[in-house]
């Protein structure tokens, strides 16, 4: 018996599964972690798990949900009971209708493999905004502005907004609910209320208007209070796009907010904006826009402006103004917040004199200065990316923005100052009028960008990879302010469609971008024109939407963003629920382009910008080496790509009818592009890199002509000496072509290429982002058409995907990583790659490294999901897995052999995995 014992005790360890308890961990709100104003009837929640040892899984789970966190009977709202499913992202509440503003606490706990109960989960919460538009009148909130602000041809003041009120009862809760046509910061009791940056964000405003919540109930006090307001132009009044329009949505800034206040008795009250608030435009800020920057007069500051008991005797009553309410939305997406900040690794002077500090890093946001000096100095910075070849400050690649902060100062000891109403692109600030010495103290880079949490990493043994990695991450951090745009930098900072769909797999390594993605694309839908046209750049301020007129204008690979971002979010995230949401607009956008291609299926025409940038013929007049690929081409192969998205779409969501209907449709365009393009030998009839590229990619080549049309790809990087040819539309796409039709080796050419044009040609020149073209600087450090030439995109950064998904070998298998495929192809290039990425489920961790003869392959899976693994070159008696022949881990699955690799099935838990080198 003794024996008999001690072998079931063995086999218990063995199996932990059998006995580790789960624990959820890291719970989420439809992708926010304790949100606050949230519109969704029915919240989605999300959580993670944690326990020791392999193969855990939960076979049932329970969700708890209260209106206090003590979960008593009284206060519980909904029990779900255990629900038997190994679902773990995006499980509905199921309780009764919330209303607005409530609060709704939960906690969750699951069952293991073996059916035993885990401990109940930290507790976390979420709360609901406002839910109707009569929430916005109770209390008679309207919409305010400054008397006589209206329509101005230059920048001008920012409007300063303030109202006292007494309280006289004990306070249990109190939320503010804020919203500006323009940009807004709020106060109350003259200190500032939340962190958020840029509110309320860019949307489609006039037909979606973000609003923002917060929680203040420790910033009242008894007796009187104030609350107070500045109101900047920003994207909605400012000068908006490259053609110096200004007042693209309105011609006066406003606001819209109400407190609400909770009484220990019961009762509530509303503060809401209105006639009896006071304004002012004598304040310190003069003017302060997104493209040029602010102006600021210290010695203008009206002193305790926003705390009770300010004379605001010269103070005109706000004017009421006729806004609707209707358009606003709660706020879906992070808020863009100061995220790092940066001390300048360099002072001095320009040959021509100038006093310039760098930062050490192209960077967006603004810099903090610390000043002392007499009252009415004017201190000058000016904002730029790189300095010429003769270490001069460098600013015709700005175009018309300025980029100028200009601070006056008050005297009377130091100042701190900070911008209000903009940020800036810039690696250099050059500073003039500044009193007495500058020194590294003085100035701080403060870094902003949409607070979207950290998810990847990756790392490799060739310093310059690391630091392209570097670049990548950084012009997504610079351009993922509130809105995914194309630079941070010149008069443009536009949400450009094509640069996202190209980048979007990418950005959801590096970081969670499910819920800015999720905002994004709702305006993506909201400003789809009415035949389905999607424009150029969203929020759209390029064109006006008028439903009367034929249409907007679209360009293929940019409007597709419509039908490859919401497919991408679905793959990455499982979210089923954005797909469903965005399905209209799929399929709009799918029907658009079927109208314009009409019987013949070739869309002539529907390629404004070609495989921007590397070949245009209104920038690159005179290209070296040519990468042209015919417009018509690229319109014809992304309207297959489309139709096939929204097939895939169809399914996945059960739409059988639209199913059907768009694969015969997928079928005749693939026919209908073969016979226009392709000839029987498999050369494409433009012969370029994006051609093949596309053509591979998208799966438009008859089975028989695909290993022909991938020899003349490589043939073509071989004859240019291992250089790519592609542009916007085809480097996304490139190395995983290459990955897929057996030619891994040519990738890595491509990836380890340094000279022109290649990923490392900007790295060895110093770039600390992603360029937007592969020669903004030419070897002798001269500069490329000043015209289009920024130095922080990410557009080209998309090789990212690539090197997490084939280097590091992180795959997606299911939706929402619920399998991964981890399949590195190594190369002798390298010693080592490495990778980590935390999904909807954990964090994935995967790793080779070769030393002393031996392959090493190290992988974690974490709980809920299982992996698939290749171990490539591998022979499957040689392997071992944390030191033991594969033969004695009872819990790893071994598969067939196949040609070149092993391949094994694993749950849960981290592996160690070693053999022979090939």
């Amino acid at each position: 018996m003794k024996n008999a014992g001690i072998a079931v005790l063995i086999v218990l360890l063995s199996r932990p599964s059998l006995w580790a308890q789960l624990t959820p961990t890291a719970l989420t709100c439809e992708h926010r972690t304790n949100p606050l104003g949230i519109d969704v009837a029915q919240p989605r929640l999300s959580w993670q798990l944690t326990g020791t040892g392999r193969g855990l899984k939960q076979t049932a789970y329970e969700l708890d949900v209260a209106t206090t966190p003590s979960f008593s009977p009284k206060t519980r709202l909904w029990q779900s009971g255990r629900i038997g499913t190994d679902a773990s992202v995006l499980q509905p509440y199921g309780g009764p209708a919330l209303a607005s503003g409530q609060r709704a606490y939960w906690r969750v706990r699951t069952w293991d493999g073996s059916g035993k109960v885990g401990p109940w989960s930290p507790t976390a919460y979420w709360e609901m905004g406002l839910l109707s538009p009569t929430d916005w009148q109770a209390g008679s909130t309207r919409w305010i502005t400054a008397p006589g602000d209206t329509a101005r041809q230059q920048a001008g003041p920012a409007a300063s907004l303030r109202r006292e009120f007494v309280l006289n009862r004990k306070v249990v809760s109190a939320r503010v609910y804020a919203t500006a046509r323009g940009l807004y910061e709020l106060y109350l009791n003259g200190q500032r209320v939340g962190q958020d940056l840029l509110t309320p964000g860019w949307t489609a405003y006039d037909k979606r208007l973000q609003y923002q919540v917060y929680d203040v109930t420790t910033r009242l006090r008894p007796g009187a209070n104030a609350l107070g307001a500045l109101l900047g132009e920003g994207w909605y009044r400012g000068i908006i796009g490259f053609n110096g329009q200004r007042g693209f949505y309105g011609n006066e800034s406003a606001l819209l907010a109400q407190l609400r206040i909770r009484y220990a008795d019961g009762t509530e009250q509303i503060i809401g904006t209105g006639g009896d608030w006071q304004t002012s435009v004598n304040g310190a800020i003069r003017s302060s826009e997104i493209y040029n920057g602010e102006v600021y007069d210290a010695r203008r500051e009206q002193t305790g402006w926003a705390q009770p008991g300010f004379d605001a005797r010269d103070w005109q009553p706000a004017r009421p103004a006729d806004y609707p309410v209707n358009t606003l939305i709660a706020t879906v997406s992070q808020p863009v917040r100061r995220m790092e900040e940066l001390k300048p690794v360099r002072i001095f002077r320009t040959p021509a004199g100038r006093l310039v500090a760098d930062m050490g890093q192209n960077m967006t946001g603004f810099v903090r200065l610390r000043v002392s000096g007499p009252a009415g100095t004017t201190v000058k910075i000016q904002h730029a990316e790189i300095l010429d070849k003769t270490g001069e400050f460098y600013t015709a690649n700005l175009r018309t923005a300025k980029q100028l902060l200009q601070y006056t100062l008050k005297g009377g000891g130091e100042e701190v100052f900070e911008p209000h109403f903009t940020f800036m692109g810039f690696r250099y600030v050059a500073i003039e009028g500044w009193p007495g010495d500058l020194k590294p103290e003085h100035l701080t880079g403060v870094v902003i960008y949409t607070d979207m949490p950290k998810t990847g990493s990756f790392a490799c043994s060739n310093p310059l990879v690391n630091q392209l990695q570097h670049n990548i991450e950084w012009g997504q951090k610079g351009n993922f302010v509130d809105v995914p745009t194309d630079c941070p930098q010149r008069d443009e900072r536009l949400g450009w469609t094509g640069d996202a769909q190209a980048f979007v797999r990418t950005a959801g390594f590096n970081r969670d971008v499910a819920a800015l993605f999720t905002r994004w694309l709702g305006d993506v839908a909201a400003d789809q024109h009415a035949d389905g046209a999607v424009p150029f750049v969203v929020p759209n301020v390029l064109q006006r939407d008028d439903p009367a007129k034929p249409g907007i204008a679209t360009s293929a690979g940019w409007g597709d963003v419509s039908t490859i971002a919401p497919w991408t979010l679905y793959r990455l995230y499982g979210d089923r629920g954005l797909l469903e949401r965005q399905y209209a607009s799929m399929k709009k956008y799918v029907d658009h382009i079927r109208q314009k291609a009409g019987d013949n299926l070739l869309w002539h025409g529907g390629s404004v910008f070609g495989d921007w940038l590397f070949y245009h013929p209104h920038v690159n007049s005179h290209p070296e080496p040519d990468g042209y690929t015919s417009p018509d081409m690229i319109a014809t192969a992304f309207f297959a790509y489309s139709t096939d998205l929204l097939l895939q779409a169809a399914q996945v969501l059960g739409k059988t009818d639209d199913a059907r209907q768009y694969a015969d449709l997928l079928n005749r365009i693939k026919a209908r592009f073969v016979s226009e393009y392709v000839t029987p030998s498999g050369r494409l009839a433009s012969d370029s890199q994006t051609a093949y590229v596309l053509a591979l990619q998208f799966k438009l080549l008859p089975e028989a002509l695909r290993a022909k049309a991938a020899k003349f790809l490589v043939e073509d990087i071989r004859g240019r000496r291992n250089h790519l040819s592609t542009g916007f539309l085809g480097t996304p796409y490139l190395c995983h072509v290459l990955s897929d039709n057996g030619y891994t080796n040519v990738g890595y050419d491509l990836l380890l290429q340094e000279s022109y044009p290649s990923w490392l040609y900007p790295v060895r020149m110093g770039a600390t982002t992603i360029w937007e073209r592969w020669d903004g600087m030419k070897p002798d450090s001269t500069f490329q058409d000043v015209g289009m030439n920024s130095f922080n995109h990410y557009a080209y950064g998309a090789i990212g995907d690539w090197m997490y998904r084939v280097v590091a070998g992180i795959e997606l298998g299911q939706p929402g990583y619920r399998q991964i495929l981890i399949q590195p192809q190594p190369t002798d290039r390298l010693t080592y790659a490495r990778a980590t990425l935390n999904s909807p489920y954990g964090e994935i961790r995967s790793g080779w490294e070769r030393s002393n003869g031996q392959l090493h392959l190290r992988v974690q899976v974490p709980p809920n999901t299982t992996a698939r693994i290749r171990l490539p070159g591998a022979d499957m008696a040689r392997v071992t897995e944390g030191g033991k022949p594969l033969a004695q881990r009872t819990e790893i699955k071994m598969l067939p052999a196949e040609a070149g690799a092993a391949t094994v099935d694993v749950g849960s838990g981290e592996y160690d995995f070693a053999y022979p080198m090939p």
